[in-house]
């Protein structure tokens, strides 16, 4: 559970610190062991901007050559709450109001749902990854194949019949 007391909290930033076990049935299946999340909270008289800084570890495939490897994934994120209780009709993104009576705020959703958009859409297990051979499927990182990539592949036979 991420919740940090705000009720008696005296102005000024506050630092905490948690660290738990990644629940598959809350994260995706890429996510894995646990994670660490680092909070900076300011405290005002009428708000509270927390920054959150998450680091999980995660499996992935490369969309290239298919090898699995590991990295670490961070996200990042900052909101704002305030203490009015009163919504305006303007959808804020980043904007979060809580009543004065509040006594705490529960992060907990806010960093699984960060820590999900910041899973990469393009998995590559190294920048330069070469792929496979689209003939024979070696994967070209470990070296080149036998393959006589000079003869044109048939699925662009038509095409190069079009060429005048």
């Amino acid at each position: 559970m991420m919740k940090i007391k705000i009720s008696g909290l005296e102005n000024g930033k506050h630092t905490y610190e948690f660290e738990g076990e990644i629940d598959k049935d809350e994260l995706t299946e890429q996510l894995l062991g646990k994670y660490k999340t680092s909070v900076v909270l300011n405290k005002f008289d009428d708000q509270i901007i927390l920054e959150s800084s998450t680091v999980a570890a995660a499996n992935f495939t490369c969309d290239r050559c298919s090898k699995e490897y590991s990295e670490d994934v961070e996200s990042k994120y900052k909101m704002i709450y305030l203490l009015r209780g009163v919504e305006s009709d303007e959808d804020e993104v980043n904007i979060t109001y809580l009543s004065p009576d509040a006594d705490k705020i529960d992060i907990e959703k806010e960093v699984r749902d960060y820590l999900i958009l910041s899973l990469p859409m393009k998995r590559l297990c190294k920048e330069d990854c070469k792929g496979l051979c689209y003939k024979c499927g070696k994967n070209l990182n470990e070296g080149i194949c036998d393959c006589n990539n000079d003869e044109p592949d048939d699925r662009w036979k038509v095409l190069s019949d079009l060429k005048i």
